[in-house]
């Protein structure tokens, strides 16, 4: 395929700088909007055509990318009215780029391929930060004849592309990597809220760990603005796509069977965030949960 035309499903924060930066690439783009209508016109402007439907965007192009919030989504997009699997165009490739269930990417993935259809796993990691740099990380199941036909048209929007492995191990590993992720922010919460009973200084804590083997993006991300003014956006992906995650990480482990004790540990506290109220907040407001739950200050705020 030289220069494939493209479709694109969900211009969220995601979406959008990654819709962006093939279109600043050359590639011909058709779009579908899942929900957000607001940041569409940057898009339009630089020759991006809207379809009204999933299938209208999978017929105008070559390779569909899918960028929603996970499975019951990516499900409604291919089975749903006007679905990417009603369009039955042999030769279509179709890139799911959420967290994903693998059982439900499958059964996708089964069911497209009956209709000559080739679905790819390619969930991604880092913030829209680096989307709309272009600047993300993907990991990509596929066959290596499949990888390198997608491989040019990931480089538009991705730093780092690694071939992970057959169909449904970019699903897999971008659920072992948020378990861990989630399992370290959740132990982050924690830790400040037992520091912050015993009556440390959190700022001493924060300076000790910088300095030490256990600091890492994620322990900068869920501290470092928290401590100094209070913002709690530094870890930019929701509570509630957080449990999510947790939760197919979780039923992943119970089918193989594997024992997750860490990452049942993690969900729950996830769970816990939401059941707060928190779920629509940033990963660091995992902090207020564990004030809320322990009677702890932890975020620093101005005295209204």
């Amino acid at each position: 395929m030289a220069q494939p035309r493209i479709g694109f499903i969900g211009i969220g924060m995601m979406g959008h700088g990654m819709a962006k930066n093939l279109l600043a690439k050359g590639y011909a783009l058709s779009f579908k909007v899942n929900r957000n209508r607001d940041n569409l016109a940057d898009l339009i402007a630089a020759g991006a055509q809207e379809a009204h439907t999933n299938a209208a965007c999978a017929q105008a192009s070559d390779i569909v990318f899918i960028c929603v919030t996970g499975s019951p989504q990516v499900e409604q997009i291919v089975y749903g009215q006007d679905g990417l699997l009603g369009c039955g165009r042999a030769g279509l490739m179709v890139v799911d780029t959420s967290t994903a269930e693998p059982a439900s990417s499958a059964r996708i993935r089964s069911d497209l391929a009956a209709r000559g259809i080739t679905l790819i796993d390619a969930p991604l990691t880092r913030t829209p930060k680096e989307a709309e740099e272009g600047r993300l990380n993907t990991m990509v199941g596929a066959t290596p004849q499949d990888f390198k036909t997608l491989e040019p048209v990931l480089k538009a929007f991705c730093e780092n592309i690694f071939h992970v492995g057959p169909p449904g191990h970019g699903h897999v590993l971008k659920l072992v990597n948020n378990m861990m992720a989630m399992s370290f922010a959740a132990s982050i919460a924690e830790a400040f809220a037992v520091a912050a009973k015993s009556g440390i200084d959190l700022n001493r804590l924060y300076d000790v760990v910088s300095a030490g083997g256990v600091n890492s993006g994620i322990f900068q991300m869920m501290t470092a603005q928290t401590l100094k003014t209070g913002d709690l956006t530094g870890f930019k992906f929701a509570i509630a796509n957080a449990q999510k995650d947790l939760r197919y990480y979780t039923h992943l482990a119970e089918t193989l069977p594997v024992a997750s004790l860490m990452g049942e540990a993690a969900h729950q506290s996830l769970i816990q965030a939401v059941n707060a109220g928190y779920g629509d907040r940033l990963i660091a407001s995992l902090f207020e949960a564990q004030e809320k739950l322990n009677n702890v200050k932890i975020v620093p705020r101005c005295a209204s």
